[in-house]
């Protein structure tokens, strides 16, 4: 019984568990397994403490309790006496005879003083089978008598107007009445609970400290909200959230079908200029503006933010979590597994890469007939076509379902692929930087019978895969993007894809947990999501459409989610806008562009920045030429902004280095350059009260007139969309293709892929394709070495120039400071 219980808890379409039982079985193991919200007879410990603790609107009252309170009027003053009445309907009934002003006594049947408290009673309530010793004698004349036992009395005597089975029937129907009333208001308490719910937010108290302690250390000193507590306090239900340890969760995709009539809230998106090689803190912006608008301005906001790859957090950028005092946290928790989002990634994409590479080797080894047999067997007499098999045979046009009625030649054609391998585009992964996997031959062993061939890893978060998981809309349309990627072609030039080696359905298996977004919480308590993290030069570097449309269902019409792209605005600013508001639908409503002295000093003609080096002169001092001299790349992104027809706050992230006039100067020139506001935060040293005048400039520019276009039609052809890319975006006077580029884009054309949008795969250090020239570089011709698809991410990407998809540890990676300790489990070193 407890084991159905359970299980009729957990089903979503079941809102109230009433129970008939033997007597027998009423235990307190049974009643207790009910759910509290699920209990229409209000007979578990939690809903008679709600009713005993007054929480009338909270609790489910025992319908007996009910239906006999129903029957009994003006009991002020009255003594009432509960007879063989125990359990919770006895505690419920005492609790409630005592609110309406009774005197309420409570004995068994077997209990001495019996015959003395039934004489005083005016009122007597029995609830079990009254024993043949108790004459009817004992209760005086004109008392009223309730029973809610079947078999009260054996004796046919009148004790009284109530006193008979009339009075026990109009109970027992009563009480029916009221376990319907409990089924009623439990079923409009569900349906009020898929409402869209106002946010019950406790916001974590930060104390920031002089000088700023380690990332770690800031991290460590905040304790975190449960995820549960945050989960409930945005109006997440409790079926919505999978929980993962004490400060992460997984939020059901169920949720958007739950409030899809609630309105979005205003999308903001975080972008920066061209950067240095330290970055300029566009994650630690986003976490401090979400802060500052709930946390300072009781704003509903979320923060959506990319998953960080494993590979640089032990090699030698660190952590992603944000910095300073606004911070994702536990930051280790972060930047380490999370919840096994990029693993699946690699075990699918490894999976699929040992299919294309055994498919070649049966192939290679078997006759037609051989092959055919062992890719439809017979399986207990029966020989049938799996459902993704009878999909390649439709999309062949053999409209055929039974496997011995296929002629010899349509057995060839499903079953060869004849997979070309000198075009396998889809290679290995590993969450590692690890440059000896750079190129790499498979097959040496003597059992791959001679079919060797050069291959290479990738970093995981640059597999399609990582792609796909970030634009793909549902569950249903990530499946379809996992069968639809090309990993080769065939010997006639046809594309081969992940749906024709019948793997798609078991892609999406592995892929089925990591689709649901991961709830964290920022250091001030307010909600983020991380959810994927593709590369942001092969691939469109944004975090997940799922976590956007989910957060802007949580925010409310009024809040504000916001987002991060990758590199600088050249890069992941316009793909956000072509690629994945296109795959999303969603519009944003302004940009943040995030600046820092040092970066615009650099782009002025100041001295290299390299990671790990200390800081030159130029860079410390007081120097408003330099700043002056390089606010044009400022001026250029804020007009690549501009294009879009998206307002545009400046955001300048101050260091302790930058002197108040430099400061000034940068917010002029950004307003002088079109800017809506321009702001200096400081969000890294005092949290989201340092980002309080950004919040208050996002959200007066939210309300501006917004007129977002793509900055490209579609239908254009691939190379168009390339020149107008490069000469509207980057500034180049033209592009240039490589044979092998133009040999691509009229191989894609011919096989249908035309009229995908482009992800450009360009150096982002550099609006141009030369990472040294800084600045606003101009008449220089954009070279196209090569073009490639990812067309179950839906984009073609040109590569200009060589682009490393698997980085290489440095001479000392991080991995040096990062250690445990094996008595409290703490992880050291990260940063």
């Amino acid at each position: 019984i407890v084991n159905e219980i359970l299980r009729l808890n957990e089903d979503p379409n079941v809102q109230g568990l009433a129970l008939d039982l033997p007597e027998s079985l009423y235990s307190s193991k049974v009643l207790n397994a009910v759910k509290p919200e699920k209990d229409v007879d209000g007979l578990s410990d939690v809903n008679l403490g709600r009713l005993v603790r007054g929480d009338a609107y909270d609790c489910l009252v025992p319908p007996t309790a009910c239906a006999v309170m129903e029957l009994l009027e003006d009991l002020g003053g009255k003594t009432v006496l509960l007879v063989g009445a125990g359990g919770a309907v006895g505690a419920a009934l005492q609790c409630m005879l005592q609110r309406e002003g009774a005197a309420t006594l409570s004995c068994r049947w077997k209990a001495p003083q019996l015959q003395t408290k039934l004489l005083h009673a005016d009122v007597v309530v029995v609830g079990s089978t009254k024993p043949d010793d108790v004459p009817g004698s004992w209760i005086k004349p004109g008392t009223t008598i309730i029973s809610y036992s079947r078999d009260l009395l054996s004796e046919k005597h009148s004790y009284g107007r109530q006193n008979n089975h009339a009075a026990e029937n109009a109970v027992g129907s009563l009480a029916i009445a009221m376990r319907m009333q409990n089924m009623v208001k439990n079923t409009e308490r569900w349906i009020q609970s898929q409402q869209y719910r106002k946010w019950d937010l406790r916001c974590l108290k930060l104390q920031p400290l002089s000088p700023v302690p380690s990332d770690i250390e800031i991290s460590r000193a905040q304790r975190p909200k449960a995820v549960d507590v945050l989960a409930k306090e945005i109006g997440l239900l409790t079926d919505e959230i999978e929980i993962y340890g004490q400060t992460k969760a997984k939020v059901r995709l169920s949720l958007l079908e739950r409030l899809k009539d609630q309105p979005d809230g205003k999308y903001v998106l975080v972008a920066g200029i061209t950067p240095t090689p330290l970055g300029e803190g566009k994650s630690t912006v986003t976490i401090g503006l979400v802060q500052a608008l709930t946390a300072h301005l009781n704003i509903n906001s979320f923060a959506c933010l990319r998953q960080p790859s494993q590979g640089p957090t032990f090699g030698v950028k660190g952590g992603a979590a944000g910095g300073g005092y606004a911070q994702v946290i536990p930051m280790e928790e972060f930047n380490l597994h999370l919840t096994g989002d990029i693993h699946a990634i690699t075990a699918a994409n490894n999976l699929l890469a040992a299919a294309i590479d055994a498919r070649i080797l049966h192939e290679n080894t078997q006759s037609d007939k051989a092959l055919y047999n062992r890719l439809v067997p017979v399986v207990n007499g029966v020989r049938g076509f799996s459902a993704i098999q009878l999909a390649r045979l439709r999309r062949l046009g053999i409209n055929k379902t039974d496997p011995g009625t296929l002629t010899e030649e349509e057995i060839s054609r499903f079953a060869r692929l004849d997979i070309d391998p000198s075009t396998i585009t889809w290679q290995r992964v590993v969450d590692t930087n690890d440059r000896f996997l750079r190129k790499i031959t498979v097959g040496q062993a003597n059992t791959e019978k001679g079919f060797v061939r050069q291959a290479q890893f990738d970093i995981a978060v640059a597999s399609e895969i990582m792609a796909i998981l970030a634009l793909a809309t549902s569950l249903q349309d990530m499946k379809e993007r996992l069968g639809k990627m090309v990993v080769a072609n065939d010997k006639k030039g046809e594309p081969i894809t992940a749906e024709d080696l019948g793997v798609t359905g078991a892609l999406a298996v592995l892929m089925k947990d990591a689709i649901k977004p991961t709830l964290m919480q920022t250091l001030e308590g307010t909600p983020v999501f991380v959810h994927a993290g593709p590369f942001a030069n092969i691939a469109h570097g944004n975090s997940s459409v799922l976590a956007d449309k989910i957060a802007l269902k949580l925010v409310g019409e009024k809040g504000f989610v916001v987002t991060e792209a990758g590199f600088g605005a050249d890069i992941g600013m316009e793909k956000f806008f072509n690629i994945k508001c296109r795959a999303s639908g969603l519009v944003p409503s302004v940009v943040v562009l995030v600046a820092t002295v040092r970066a615009l000093k650099m782009h002025g003609g100041g001295p290299n920045v390299t990671a790990g080096a200390p800081l030159k002169k130029e860079y410390t001092e007081e120097n408003l030429q330099l700043v002056a001299d390089g606010c044009c790349n400022l001026q250029k992104q804020i007009q690549i902004a501009q294009l879009f027809g998206v307002p545009v706050v400046v955001a300048l992230n101050v260091f302790e280095t930058d002197s108040p006039a430099e400061v000034d100067l940068v917010c002029k020139i950004a307003k002088q350059s079109g800017a809506f506001d321009a702001v200096p935060c400081n969000h890294w040293s005092a949290g989201g009260r340092g980002a309080v005048k950004l919040a208050q400039a996002v959200e007066k520019a939210a309300n501006q007139k917004n007129s977002f276009k793509y900055l490209y039609s579609l239908e254009l052809p691939i190379v168009e969309k390339i020149r107008i890319i490069a000469q509207k975006v980057y500034g180049a006077q033209d592009i240039e293709l490589s044979p092998a580029a133009q040999s691509q884009v009229d191989c894609y054309t011919r096989q249908g892929f035309g009229n995908l949008p482009i992800c450009m795969a360009k150096t982002h250090l550099s609006l141009s394709h030369q990472p040294e020239r800084k600045g606003v570089p101009t008449g220089f011709i954009l070279p196209i070495s090569d073009v490639r698809a990812s067309i179950g991410a839906g984009f073609i990407y040109p590569l200009v120039g060589t682009m490393s998809t698997m980085p290489g540890l440095p001479t000392r990676p991080c991995f040096y400071d990062i250690d445990l300790d094996p008595v409290t489990e703490q992880v050291k070193g990260l940063f």
